[in-house]
């Protein structure tokens, strides 16, 4: 059987895989494998990669299947957020190219819908994520390479220790990535499984090294303890938890004693927010509270809808006239998901977004590796978007869609049903 496939013409056999469903299905699963593997890298290669993902799934697309899937709330809610994005261009007094840019951020959550559909239907999904996963050891690993050699990083102008985009990014990256390990980890132990326990433990144990002794941002050393308790909660017995919280604390303290860069990270905290209190100078700290607090007062005067899509820059130049410092600064993302959505589409955006915070995290109430992957990118956008607008930014916002949309794809499956057909058979 293999000879006669080895000797079957290339042309007959590209004849043969164009017409075979199963061949777009599997060139489908490889490409969001690569918009996975590519995010932790790349900008551009995501998008090209999720377009031709998309543009693979048509030949055999099953459209009532799929329209029949966008009724469920998981689909429905990021859909109508969008959708209110896109209609708020209609009220908002900035310039048409500045409302037009501001839909942009929120045109990802339309990848949500596809991807539950796709994976309902493929086997594929865990191989995905674990692409994601190799792809983000590799750049731990470039990450401490070039903090020996700043040189070696793939961009001119880098953080310490970071590659390529930014050092928030990456440690997002590495956070979520670590915390998602815990439980395949806990699983192996209790199989009795110790050799690839040990494997996947050090691999957490070096994302959190790289964190704590190269670069972290402070929002992964806020969110992170809130994730782990998350586990500890779901996954483990109260006697475990303590033991294991007793070991973190030791853990961490030995880490705050020999890392400076973990110890200055922190002391800023208490450093910003001096600085900008009693010489209004602007920190990172307070900006964000100046930012915050404008943000409150733009609220106020349009709290139902808001004032519209890409409206947040020109509210932000109207309020720094006659100032100077800190309450001069001008941004068009005030640094945090509900004030991000609060000033442009009001209560009605900000009832959306937490819709959908909702309705994804109760898709991953089961247990489970996938139900917990899921889960954990929803509580990690849920909680860095305290400090961040990271649903709309690229990508901490890939990151939900690509976690939320693979294992709630998995997790709408029927429980025990093999995966559903991903096609319309053709006659």
């Amino acid at each position: 059987m293999r000879s006669a496939i080895a000797r079957e013409p290339l042309g007959a056999l590209l004849a043969r895989r164009w017409r075979d469903p199963a061949a777009w299905i599997e060139t489908t699963d490889i490409l969001i494998g690569l918009v996975a593997v590519t995010l932790p890298w790349s900008t551009s290669l995501v998008a090209i990669f999720a377009v031709a993902a998309v543009v693979t799934m048509l030949p055999f697309f099953d459209r009532k299947a799929f329209l029949q899937s966008l009724k469920r709330p998981a689909s429905t809610v990021p859909l109508a957020l969008f959708a209110l994005a896109a209609v708020g261009t209609l009220w908002s007094d900035a310039a048409w190219s500045a409302r037009l840019y501001a839909v942009g951020p929120a045109a990802k959550l339309l990848m949500l819908p596809v991807l539950f559909y796709h994976f309902e239907r493929s086997s594929r999904g865990v191989q995905v994520f674990a692409a994601f996963l190799v792809s983000c050891v590799a750049l731990m690993v470039m990450s401490f390479i070039v903090a020996w050699h700043p040189a070696l990083a793939l961009r001119s102008v880098a953080d310490y220790g970071v590659p390529v985009k930014n050092y928030i990014d990456q440690s997002q990256e590495f956070a979520l990535c670590a915390v998602v390990l815990a439980y395949p980890i806990v699983t192996l132990v209790r199989a009795g499984r110790i050799v690839p326990a040990l494997l996947l433990g050090a691999i957490a144990l070096c994302l959190v090294a790289n964190m704590a002794f190269i670069i972290v941002s402070r929002t992964a050393l806020v969110t992170m303890p809130i994730m782990l308790a998350v586990f500890a909660l779901l996954h483990l017995k109260w006697r475990t938890s303590l033991i294991l919280i007793g070991v973190a604390i030791v853990l961490a303290a030995l880490a705050f004693a020999t890392s400076l860069q973990l110890r200055a990270k922190i002391q800023t905290f208490s450093q910003d927010y001096q600085l900008y209190h009693d010489k209004n100078m602007p920190t990172s700290i307070g900006l964000r509270l100046e930012f915050w607090q404008k943000s409150l007062r733009f609220i106020a005067e349009a709290p139902m809808f808001g004032h519209g899509t890409g409206s947040i820059r020109g509210l932000f130049e109207q309020a720094a006239v006659g100032k100077d410092t800190a309450t001069s600064e001008v941004i068009a993302n005030p640094h945090n998901q509900t004030l991000n959505v609060a000033i442009q589409w009001g209560v009605l955006g900000v009832i959306l977004l937490y819709a959908m915070w909702l309705v994804h995290g109760l898709l991953f109430r089961g247990d489970g590796l996938v139900s917990w992957i899921g889960l954990m990118a929803v509580v990690q956008n849920f909680f860095t978007s305290a400090f961040n607008s990271h649903i709309f930014d690229f990508t901490p916002g890939w990151m939900y869609v690509l976690g939320v949309g693979i294992a709630g794809g998995m997790m709408l499956r029927a429980p025990g049903a093999s995966p559903a057909p991903l096609i319309s058979r053709r006659s």
